[in-house]
């Protein structure tokens, strides 16, 4: 069962904005999922023409005015208590004095907790600061009060601080869509929003912009920049006829591309909907911490209510004042938001990570998915080799060779399979004029139908021996990929085809073994073909010959044996073992579209090597988050200890809570600059 259940759901109003109505929800709308742009915004607008990310930056000095001015008065207050004593002036300009530092950042914070309660919920971060600086005020701690007011607003600061820096390679990726493409309409080149180009439309990228929409390349050369794509800066240098994808960036010439796709459906408007679905789904760490803060947060509240009134039935000389102090440090220092806020950041900074290298995780979730896998599963073409065949040789048996091509060919045209298109680009167009009819992809064994009336088979020794067909024995021997063709039931020949591995296979294979990762290999491939590269590659196990339905029974063998695996593929037939590991893991550049929807995770430029950095960066963000946990929960037990003994003050419990939220966020934050 995969772990992606529960998952959250939030709601959007009309604008696009999320709709939270518990503090868990508001907080974790700030630690990203609310703050990214949705694509509907992106592409439309939201009517009125502005930009409310630019809009809310120039309007910044609003959030921190009110802090610095309740700051001042905050100091000048405690340098007036020191000078003159309290009672300075009269008890009345004092608390007029206090409550001027207190009411502008007092009012937002009460605002909320109204509107909590009127939503039915009681026992929020607002309604505890509430409470607790209300209380100050009541038995005369008008500094205190204001204190735990002004640093919890800047605590919030800080937090937006750094949610705003782990949004940014987030926000890079929401920004390379252009806003305009030049269409080529009868020679005449026309600026056209990206939203009306049809497929089969001629667009014109010129040096240094951006491609709008995915298609494939009608100039003769061009090189890009893929960074946005697949996190590689390397540039890729296309031929004509070779797919480019909308995100790419043109680098030194014109380049003609025939659009293939709508605007909506590109590569890139698929990831930036991965990614922004990303955040609104949690980790079950998260999910524990929700659930504990609702259950932890009502505690504390009644536990501060016991410290302020139990003592009168047991306490000689109770003053309700000194116990209700006590209860407020209690109150102060139980605030969850350390944990609820840095949590999340945590996930969002690891997704973040990912992204900027190329892998995108499809939730918070998967990042802990993958710090728990101990066998990594891998397809063998398009996954560890490069799914690019040539065809090396072919062989008849009374049968002329070209004409053997030719047929084989304009049967192998019906097929997208890698092997099919290495056969038919090596035949050329002169099996364009065959006349096929009646085909049938038969999985894991070839493709068979009429080729100018003659019945033709094209497969592999599975596929020989399903229709009976004679063969020699020598074909068997042959190590590496090969298709075998029968005429009309009897036996034409061979064409043998190679592919390469990888450049970076072996490094991947090498890095999940340092990790005590076992690896194992299944391919539709022959057997022969599948221990050759799983030798050259030192993989732990391989199997071959295998059909869709054999995969999903080795993967579910080593599941029963308690094996957490992810599955690594890129074909469709592979969308049915992926959907079944704990991690399914697709290769995002030549993978097919039903496997990369049904992945969790998607490696964007097919690198193999991204499969033990997606469990490092599994690794690195749930470490972080324990971190948090645990800093936060030991200060929180020993400063509550302290509070409920009268052994700390409202400051101390203050500078504990506040302290604690930054140490971690800081901490959250750190994330996003680790190098692998």
């Amino acid at each position: 069962m995969k772990n992606n259940d529960p998952h959250h759901v939030h709601t959007y109003d009309a604008q696009g904005n999320m709709t939270c109505c518990s503090l868990e929800e508001k907080i974790y709308a700030k630690a990203g999922a609310s703050q990214l742009i949705h694509p509907e915004q992106e592409q439309h607008g939201d009517g009125d023409g502005h930009d409310h990310a630019h809009g809310s930056e120039a309007t910044a000095w609003k959030k921190y005015l009110p802090v610095a001015a309740s700051l001042v008065v905050l100091l000048a207050g405690v340098a007036l208590d020191n000078y003159f004593k309290p009672g300075w002036f009269n008890s009345y300009l004092r608390l007029a004095w206090y409550m001027a530092a207190y009411l502008p950042v007092a009012l937002p914070v009460i605002k909320e907790a109204v509107s909590a309660l009127r939503k039915g919920a009681f026992f929020t971060e607002f309604t505890l600061m509430s409470l607790a600086t209300l209380g100050a005020f009541y038995i005369g701690e008008y500094s205190e009060g204001v204190a735990v007011m002004i640093f919890y607003a800047i605590g919030e600061l800080f937090q937006q601080a750094a949610v705003n820096r782990a949004k940014r390679s987030i926000k890079a990726l929401l920004e390379v869509r252009p806003d305009t493409v030049t269409v080529l309409y009868n020679g005449l080149a026309t600026a056209v929003d990206p939203a009306t180009v049809q497929p089969g439309d001629l667009i014109q990228v010129k040096p240094g912009e951006k491609v709008a929409l995915d298609g494939e390349l009608a100039s003769e050369t061009a090189s890009f920049n893929t960074a946005a794509l697949t996190g590689e800066s390397k540039p890729d240098t296309k031929s004509k006829g070779e797919t480019v994808l909308a995100g790419m960036i043109n680098l030194n010439t014109v380049a003609d591309i025939r659009v293939t796709a709508l605007f909506k459906d590109s590569k890139l408007s698929r990831i930036l909907e991965m990614v922004q679905d990303a955040t609104a789904r949690k980790s079950q760490t998260q999910l524990f911490i929700s659930r504990f803060a609702k259950v932890y947060t009502p505690i504390v509240v009644f536990l501060a209510l016991g410290i302020a009134l139990l003592p009168y039935f047991f306490v000689e000389d109770y003053v309700f004042d000194n116990w209700l102090y006590r209860a407020l440090v209690f109150l102060v220092i139980s605030c969850p938001c350390a944990l609820v806020i840095s949590i999340p950041l945590g996930y969002f900074g690891g997704i973040g990570l990912a992204s900027r290298n190329g892998i995108l995780f499809k939730g918070s979730n998967f990042l802990d998915v993958m710090t728990q896998v101990n066998t990594v599963v891998m397809d063998k073409t398009g996954t560890l080799t490069k799914g690019v065949f040539k065809v090396q040789k072919v062989e008849t048996q009374g049968f002329d060779e070209e004409k053997l091509l030719h047929i084989a060919a304009a049967l192998e045209n019906k097929s997208t399979h890698p092997v099919a298109i290495a056969v038919v680009e090596h035949a050329g167009q002169s099996q364009q004029n065959l006349v096929v009819s009646d085909v049938e992809e038969i999985a894991g064994h070839g493709i068979k139908g009429k080729v100018n009336g003659d019945e033709v088979l094209a497969g592999n020794l599975k596929m020989m021996q399903k229709f009976g067909i004679a063969f020699p024995p020598e074909v068997a021997q042959i190590v590496e990929t090969f298709v075998l063709v029968a005429v009309n039931g009897q036996y034409a020949g061979c064409i043998v085809i190679s592919d390469e591995i990888k450049d970076d296979a072996m490094q991947a294979i090498a890095e999940l073994h340092q990790m005590g990762i076992r690896t194992v290999m299944l391919s539709g491939d022959k057997s022969s073909v599948v221990q050759k590269i799983a030798s050259a590659l030192g993989i732990d196990s391989a199997f071959g010959d295998l059909l869709p339905e054999d995969k999903v029974e080795k993967v579910q063998a080593l599941k029963n044996e308690g094996r957490h695996l992810a599955f690594v593929g890129d074909g469709v037939n592979d969308a049915p073992v992926v959907a079944l590991a704990d991690a399914g893991i697709a290769m995002g550049g030549l993978g097919s579209d039903a496997t990369i929807e049904t992945a969790d995770i998607v490696i964007q430029n097919d690198q193999p090597s991204k499969i033990p950095l997606a469990v490092k960066i599994g690794k690195a963000t749930r470490r972080i988050v324990w971190q948090n946990i645990t800093l936060a929960m030991a200060v929180k037990v020993a400063v509550l200890v302290l509070g409920a003994g009268g052994l700390a003050t409202l400051w101390e419990a203050v500078f504990a809570d506040v302290g604690v939220a930054l140490l971690a966020i800081l901490n959250a934050v750190r994330v996003q600059r680790m190098r692998f």
